[in-house]
Order: structure tokens, then sequence, then C-alpha cells
């Protein structure tokens, strides 16, 4: 397989698997008493958004490359 194919391969099983699945819409941030700011539940919810679509696309691009 070519870097082109696979570069091609690898586009579209990450499109498909984003596409498969719903995201988080809005995210919470909240402030403690001192203005700090906390974004950890948005980082985290991004975060495990985005390993999910990325473990979907693996697999799929795994299972082309047999």
């Amino acid at each position: 397989m070519s870097e082109n194919e696979l570069e091609t391969l690898v586009d579209a099983k990450l499109k498909e698997a984003y596409d498969a699945g719903e995201h988080p819409k809005k995210f919470f941030l909240t402030e403690n008493g001192r203005g700090v700011v906390d974004g950890g539940e948005m980082y985290n919810a991004l975060l495990a958004d985005m390993m999910g679509i990325m473990k979907k696309t693996l697999i799929a691009v795994l299972k082309e490359c047999k």
C-alpha cells in the first residue's frame, strides 16, 4: 500500500469513526471563589471522545491492511 493510499484510507476511516458517534455538545467550566476556572471536566470529556474516535479508526485501518 502506497503512502497516498494509506493517507486516503486513514482520512476516510477517521471521518467514518467521527460520524458514527455522538460527541459532547456542551462543556461546563466552573470557577472557584478565587476566580480560578477549572476545565478538568471539559478536558476529560474531549480526551475520551478523541481517544474513542482514534481507537475505532486504528482498528478499521488495521483490518483494511491485512
